[in-house]
């Protein structure tokens, strides 16, 4: 086995858990409770948008979290409002409230804040360009390997 390829899945799985307690921390200096971690992030990625649960959940991937149980949670907490879709009954769009759009922003401060002072260590948008560059190829790589047609689909990829 490759020491480095699962040290790479060991780092990644433990860089996702230490991202999600950095947005606890922020919800408890503002004093949020009525949200967690993941569903701020869910919350997030609807930003300005207006999106079925489905869209949200190809969107993002909420390990170890149900999202319609987090979109039920969020409305109930006035963070997103859902309308069933005129045109497909059987759909529930989604869209921040108010209160969503102000926890919104204020992830967005902490992104901001947080690439000035990534910038001020000297890791900077170059350093995640690569990085970037080859976790999507991993991704690929990873889907690969769970799709019928397996190397055949990963051979046509250009890493």
């Amino acid at each position: 086995m490759n020491s480095q390829y699962f040290e790479s899945i060991q780092l990644i799985e433990r860089l996702h858990r230490y991202f999600l307690d950095v947005v606890k921390s922020e919800l408890d200096r503002k004093s949020i409770q009525d949200i967690n971690n993941v569903q701020a992030m869910i919350l997030h990625n609807v930003g300005r948008d207006e999106m079925t649960v489905g869209e949200l959940t190809l969107r993002g991937y909420y390990l170890g979290s149900n999202v319609s149980y987090n979109v039920k949670k969020m409305t109930e907490n006035g963070y997103i409002t859902q309308e069933r879709s005129l045109h497909d009954k059987r759909s529930i769009r989604v869209r921040l409230t108010a209160k969503g759009a102000e926890l919104h922003k204020l992830l967005n401060d902490m992104f901001q804040r947080h690439e000035e002072k990534l910038a001020s260590l000297g890791l900077e948008n170059p350093d995640f360009v690569d990085l970037n560059h080859t976790m999507r190829q991993l991704e690929r790589f990873w889907a690969s390997q769970t799709s019928f047609n397996g190397l055949a689909s990963l051979e046509d990829e250009d890493f």
